[in-house]
């Protein structure tokens, strides 16, 4: 049994192989992430007599080239959460934190853990990109939030609640009808200086280059709110700049976004569990895709509570003796961007109420009994996982099955 513990960090790790009964077979040394350095460990691995399983923390993106380099190379790899090995044992009432220390730790982890390592999976090709397309997404959307917010911001001082007078969901190119709506009307002189037949004429116009619907009763809206509105900026060419600024920014981030929703529905339904995915309720064109690149390969999973652990919605235990506590929080020690992401899908069965759904109506029972909104929101999300674990997994099976006969 040589357990090898790699502590992994950015173009670099730390490797120490150990023997059960604290016989060391290598003090720790250094390896750089290049084709090199990991081929010289992939052939001094092999050279060592007996089994060896490597292990890993798998932390940020600093670890994925040397596990898929490892497992192409048929070695035993098992990447595992760094909460475990933060919670190892130390057997030490000194404190010492170093890659030398940190490496040993994990190859005493790996000897503890020994029968029940997981074999690190590669993920394919397609599976990769979703994901990395699924954390730019991510990273998109929380600008173009902010983008959003910028905006409104400036218009609260031309325009005051312009950005209500629409609630049209974005187009496919990321174009927004309040937003181009703020570009051409950017202050509210823009609208209340022209009468109302010639403001309504024009937004016509706009309406028709834009490829809007035109409502007439809109623009008499839009007109008589402009009347009562106080503007703090002047309307002048310094003023219409920040706003065309503004706008600009904003509409490029949308299209990013807009564009990587595409792109991730397209590379998604390319997988086999995705008809079955977008079959369920609370699940559409781009809560699907996310939900398939954070979860990945749900064979990797050994049961259902393993699914609901690695997204941090099971629930906790905290009992001593004669004591039990009765309401735990979940234990939220998965991946925070699934949680995100379920906690999405919980707010679209809250909104769209489907009847016939499990899921949807173990939130309202739970509601009905008067919990808190996350708590029947968590146990939602922990069941929706467990249904989603449970056919995605049979509709595989049934999948090898066909392929085999």
């Amino acid at each position: 049994m040589n357990a090898v513990g790699i502590d992994v960090s950015k173009g670099k790790s730390m490797v120490s192989i150990l023997r059960p009964y604290g016989e060391i077979v290598s003090k720790p040394f250094e390896i750089r992430h290049t084709s090199s350095g990991i081929h010289s460990l992939i052939e001094y691995i092999k050279s060592i007599e007996g089994e060896s399983r490597i292990v890993m923390e798998h932390t940020g993106r600093y670890y994925e080239p040397l596990a898929h380099e490892l497992s192409r190379a048929d070695l035993f790899v098992s990447a595992v959460n760094p909460k475990l090995i933060k919670d190892f044992g130390d057997n030490s009432l000194r404190k010492v934190k170093s890659d030398k220390a940190d490496s040993v730790k994990i190859a005493r982890y790996a000897l503890d853990s020994w029968t029940e390592l997981k074999h690190y999976s590669l993920m394919d090709e397609i599976r990769n990109q979703l994901k990395t397309m699924n954390r730019q997404f991510d990273f998109y959307m929380k600008h173009k939030t902010a983008m959003k917010n910028n905006l409104i911001g400036i218009l609260d001082q031309t325009f005051p609640s312009a950005n209500t007078f629409f609630d049209s969901p974005a187009r496919e190119d990321g174009s927004q009808k309040w937003v181009d709506f703020a570009a051409t009307y950017w202050h509210v002189d823009c609208v209340r200086k022209l009468s109302l037949n010639a403001f309504t004429d024009h937004y016509q116009k706009w309406c028709s280059r834009k490829k809007y619907n035109f409502s007439k009763t809109k623009a008499e809206e839009i007109y008589e709110t402009s009347k009562e509105l106080v503007s703090v900026l002047p309307k002048d060419d310094l003023t219409k700049m920040i706003i065309k600024q503004a706008v600009e920014q904003l509409n490029t981030a949308s299209q990013t976004v807009e564009q990587l929703r595409a792109l991730m529905n397209d590379a998604a339904s390319k997988l086999p569990e995705y008809p079955v995915v977008m079959a369920m309720k609370g699940v559409g064109k781009s809560l699907g895709p996310q939900l398939i690149a954070e979860i990945g390969d749900v064979s990797r999973f050994t049961h259902k509570g393993a699914i609901t652990a690695f997204a941090g919605v099971d629930p906790g235990v905290n009992e001593s003796g004669s004591y039990e506590q009765k309401s735990v929080p979940a234990s939220k020690r998965g991946s925070s961007t699934l949680r995100k992401t379920l906690f999405q899908v919980m707010d679209c069965l809250i909104k769209t109420k489907p009847q016939a759904d499990p899921v949807y109506a173990f939130m309202d029972r739970k509601r009905a009994q008067g919990k808190p909104y996350y708590v029947y929101m968590t146990a939602g999300a922990n069941k929706f996982l467990r249904i989603y674990y449970g056919r995605v997994k049979e509709y595989l099976s049934t999948i090898e099955k066909t392929e085999e006969t």
